[in-house]
């Protein structure tokens, strides 16, 4: 069996909700599992996370998943249903739905559920991905406000910047100007918006990315934010190569060594979810010591430099991210975000996830 393994740490998923509900004081937490947990494992996660107030999935698979694992708390589909029979699944599992089009108010309609559902109207406050805009929504809240299928609503709308300089304070006046009308409950805040903006806060937040221990923010990393890293991602050292000043390393020669050198052949590649983008320099720890990567990422493996880590050989241990390496700073070096690395892991179904603390 290959080396290769994702390591949960659930201790790290507790501190990290207990950190967030410190941060949002009275809001209720809506603990985000999408994408299989952002990689970490739905159910896993789900049960670790039990003191939350809700969850939020994507799917009406993952919804069930949860009902059936007899979760009581409240659950949101982020996306709400594309069909009456998802309507009637929401309305019998008592599944909070997202509403952000006409089309989704019509199928309610036609499915006549049993059991009136909660929703979640989402308005379009100026990211124009999902949502009503603005100027429907008093008509929109009249209408909905006596539909015999519809119990409680939630207002929502979701940052596009929050995480960067321009802010919120744009999209939340719009928001305001409209909930501050009635007497709805309120959700806007995502993990960025939690850290940053205590006006955000309202009924209901939304973490994602901070409770798994990543940072939103592409200038700091978890560490700076009291955060702690649930995923550690390792391998060992499968071969060694001895190059001369000169020669190159892995596909394209993208790499030239400059002196001679000690290689280390790691089993791990972008299959297995590691970017394939990740630019030589990029940190990896070999037996706790602290080294780089060299050459391009393959489909299975990658290259390390072991030249000034001469304890290294076969079998060392790799950590390619987790407590000395941020994924947060791996995926600096690789031009994306933390969110891409962890939910590939999970993508690529190669990787086995181990637990600990669970």
């Amino acid at each position: 069996m290959r080396p290769l393994k994702a390591t949960i740490n659930h201790q790290a998923l507790l501190s990290n909700l207990a950190h967030i509900k410190k941060i949002a004081n009275q809001s209720k937490i809506m603990s985000v599992l999408k994408a299989n947990a952002y990689g970490h494992n739905l159910l896993d996660v789900a049960k670790t996370l039990m003191a939350s107030d809700g969850f939020a999935v994507l799917s009406v698979n993952e919804a069930i998943q949860l009902r059936e694992n007899k979760f009581k708390q409240m659950i949101l589909l982020l996306e709400g249903f594309f069909s009456k029979d998802e309507v009637n699944i929401a309305s019998e599992l008592r599944i909070n739905v997202t509403v952000h089009n006409q089309r989704q108010i019509e199928l309610i309609n036609q499915a006549k559920p049993v059991i009136p559902i909660n929703i979640h109207l989402k308005i379009n406050t100026g990211m124009n991905r999902l949502g009503f805009m603005p100027n429907e929504i008093n008509y929109l809240l009249e209408s909905l406000g006596s539909n015999p299928y519809i119990a409680d609503i939630i207002l929502m709308t979701h940052f596009a910047t929050a995480d960067e300089k321009e802010g919120i304070e744009k999209q939340l006046s719009i928001f305001n100007l409209i909930s501050n009308n009635y007497n709805y409950p309120a959700s806007v805040a995502n993990s960025a918006a939690i850290i940053r903006y205590p006006e955000s806060r309202l009924d209901w937040v939304r973490p994602g990315i901070m409770l798994y221990g990543l940072s939103p923010f592409e200038n700091k990393i978890a560490k700076d934010l009291g955060l702690i890293p649930a995923m550690s991602l390792t391998s060992e050292i499968i071969a060694i190569q001895n190059i001369k000043a000169g020669n190159s390393v892995g596909y394209g020669l993208t790499f030239k060594a400059n002196k001679d050198m000690r290689i280390g052949i790691v089993a791990c590649g972008y299959a297995d979810g590691y970017p394939r983008h990740a630019k030589n320099g990029t940190p990896v720890a070999i037996d706790g010591h602290l080294s780089s990567l060299v050459g391009r990422v393959s489909m299975d493996m990658l290259y390390v430099d072991l030249t000034e880590i001469q304890s290294a050989n076969i079998g060392s241990k790799v950590e390619l991210w987790g407590e000395k390496i941020s994924v947060d700073t791996v995926a600096q070096f690789s031009g994306t975000v933390g969110y891409e690395l962890i939910c590939a892991i999970s993508a690529s179904q190669r990787v086995p996830l181990r637990n600990i603390n669970a």
